[in-house]
């Protein structure tokens, strides 16, 4: 590994000291399962500073700053993992020998971006628990199948003896909003007949990513929401990208489980949610000088999310 600079050393130091005061610490009784779109997390420029010549302008320091924010989850999704794993690979470096990857294979067409939907995981806290597989929507008599433009992606881990599932998707972005209501509407229904089936694989089902909702209680925060999937209220105010303000709220990425309609209460079996969850805005403490834009292809556009549960 490629030796730190004082200067980097010292910038990432600040952004642990600021996490550790926002995310609750690792502990023997809970889990902590984050969320982040990394703005075409692909290849990675090898120098501590990309000059302004390079591309990509993400560098080790900003992979290094990435590592040190998600060293405090237990598991992360992250979206927008590109074709190229350099940058991921570096990630893994930063993180250590512990910390482990699952990824899909990249989406193919122009629509898949060439993206890939990837779990990074703290080995020493969660370990896979066997069932991995995108989500294929099946062809019918009178039409073939419409498939996803990012194939959803799903992996089940284990916490000590309880199991659950993440299951990561990226919406389609589209010309207009209303473009992603039909795949937005599709995924929310295919997750609720997943959870309904009583043989099926499908404890503790949770889903979390980059939905692309514009805003709280649009019609495409209806087709999530209405199958009875249960967003944390106290994300409710947290800010999504790096772009957003008091007049351009919206509700992009999201982690969310299945709630009883009637009494909404919580189903997972084992892990019980005490209503702590936030995001991070990492902007204070990273590539001081540099506008929003250059540190969104540097860091990403998106804050982080988290949620921690109990175990039971």
């Amino acid at each position: 590994m490629p030796e730190t600079p004082a200067a980097v050393a010292a910038e990432i130091s600040a952004l642990r000291a600021a996490v550790r005061a926002r995310v609750p610490s690792k502990k023997p009784k809970n889990l902590l399962i984050g969320s982040w779109n990394l703005r075409a997390f692909g290849d990675v420029t090898p120098k501590w500073s990309a000059a302004a010549n390079d591309s990509p302008k993400r560098d080790w320091r900003a992979v290094a700053l990435i590592a040190a924010l998600m060293s405090y989850f237990d598991v992360i999704s992250v979206q927008e993992v590109r074709r190229e794993t350099e940058a991921l690979r570096f990630l893994l470096t930063r993180l250590g020998p512990n910390w482990k990857v699952i990824t899909s294979d990249v989406t193919e067409g122009d629509e898949g971006n060439g993206e890939r939907l990837s779990f990074i995981y703290d080995s020493t806290r969660v370990q896979p628990s066997g069932l991995v597989g995108e989500i294929v929507l099946p062809s019918t008599v009178t039409e073939p199948a419409q498939q996803f433009a990012r194939t959803p992606y799903a992996a089940s881990f284990r916490r000590e003896d309880i199991e659950f599932i993440l299951t990561s998707v990226h919406i389609i972005w589209g010309k207009n909003v209303t473009e992603r209501i039909p795949e937005l509407t599709k995924f929310a229904n295919w997750m609720r007949r997943w959870a309904d089936r009583p043989t099926d694989w499908n404890r503790n089902l949770l889903v979390l990513g980059d939905f692309n909702i514009d805003r709280m209680g649009s019609d495409l925060y209806k087709a999530l929401f209405s199958t009875g999937l249960f967003p944390p209220a106290e994300l409710n105010e947290v800010p999504r990208t790096i772009f957003s303000n008091d007049r351009n709220k919206n509700f992009y990425d999201q982690i969310a489980w299945f709630s009883d309609f009637q009494t909404m209460d919580n189903v997972l079996t084992g892990l019980r949610y005490e209503g702590v969850a936030g995001g991070f805005d990492f902007l204070p403490f990273a590539f001081h000088g540099k506008t929003k834009a250059e540190v969104s292809w540097r860091i990403s556009d998106h804050y982080p999310l988290w949620v921690e549960f109990q175990l039971d």
